[in-house]
């Protein structure tokens, strides 16, 4: 039995706690927020303890921690529980700066405490699948990645302020992606972007509306699509073309019920928002934590990888500011 402690009591943190709470080998000890009303709400759900964040990462009772935390809080917790021998479950990014994510991942891979930088998109049953059929030589060897990433409405600009830019904040999760469907490093970064959802992003200095080229050395390519507006619901698309053929994982639907009639064929809208659309895989990327925990195996994707989509990130940003391709 896996016993963990939550950092974290919002949105992210209560879809964690109801993660664990479905498994059989883990447990909810304690639970740690900011806002002690957040913690003390989650804690009464859960039947876990309330205490605090320190606490918990010194408590012997606590065998691992989920950092759920705002990022600019990330790199503390991450070197007091790498220092207390704490196993990490660190919602991305790691840090919205590369050097102090390096900083961390030294931190943790001189204590030897296990780590997973929680790009749950990799647990989601149609990526993973598609991912298993690539590495099979299905479609033969990949040419093309299209990732389609695009949020109903954009978040609260107070968030965007603090968020890095789209591209450390949103389109990290397609970076990891793409890596993890190219199956090779990209080595250059062409960005492009505006804000054409809500004047007010621009004003906080950042974009509602990017596209990405990615290529690995060997010549494959990948391309990435965000905004943050999609009027039909939570749009996560992905399509790669190999000399062989191609794989396609479409949108999760509200429902499968399709409607024709005179005026046409009619689908439900995609589902609303992250929540539902990636809950499969939450609960999938909790589990394979603890079970890495439980077999001592390390748990993937762990420090490094978090830090690799960071630098494709700042190379995005680089690109998009100066106009020019960046090479890493």
């Amino acid at each position: 039995m896996i016993r963990i402690g939550l950092l974290g009591c919002g949105r992210i943190g209560q879809v964690h706690a109801r993660s664990i709470l479905r498994l059989d080998n883990a447990s909810l000890v304690a639970v740690a927020d900011a806002f002690a009303g957040a913690a003390e709400a989650l804690a009464s759900a859960t039947g876990a303890e309330m205490r605090e964040s320190d606490a918990i990462i010194a408590s012997d009772d606590i065998d691992a921690v989920i950092i759920a935390t705002p990022t600019e809080t990330h790199s503390d917790l991450i070197h007091a529980a790498a220092k207390a021998g704490t196993a990490i479950f660190c919602e991305k990014p790691v840090d919205i700066s590369a050097d102090r994510t390096r900083d961390c991942m030294k931190v943790v891979e001189a204590a030897g405490v296990p780590f997973l930088t929680a790009f749950n998109r990799r647990f989601d049953p149609n990526f993973a699948t598609l991912e298993a059929h690539i590495r099979a030589g299905e479609i033969g060897n990949v040419e093309i990645v299209t990732i389609l990433s695009r949020d109903p409405a954009p978040p609260p600009i107070s968030y965007i302020k603090g968020s890095g830019g789209i591209f450390r904040d949103m389109m990290i999760h397609d970076f990891d992606m793409a890596r993890y469907l190219l199956g090779e490093e990209p080595v250059q970064v062409y960005a492009v972007g505006a804000a054409l959802v809500d004047p007010a992003i621009a004003a906080a200095g950042d974009v509602d509306t990017a596209a990405v080229t990615l290529t690995t050395q060997s010549g494959k390519i990948c391309q990435i699509s965000n905004s943050r507006r999609a009027t039909y619901g939570y749009d996560q698309r992905i399509e790669v073309h190999g000399s062989k053929g191609l794989l396609r994982a479409e949108n999760i639907l509200d429902n499968s019920v399709e409607m024709a009639n005179a005026a046409g064929f009619n689908r439900a809208p995609a589902k609303h928002f992250f929540l539902e659309r990636y809950e499969a895989a939450y609960l999938q990327e909790i589990s394979h934590f603890v079970t890495a925990l439980l077999e001592q195996t390390p748990p993937s994707p762990g420090i490094e990888d978090g830090l690799r989509a960071q630098l494709l990130a700042d190379a995005a940003s680089e690109s998009h500011q100066t106009g020019l391709p960046v090479r890493l």
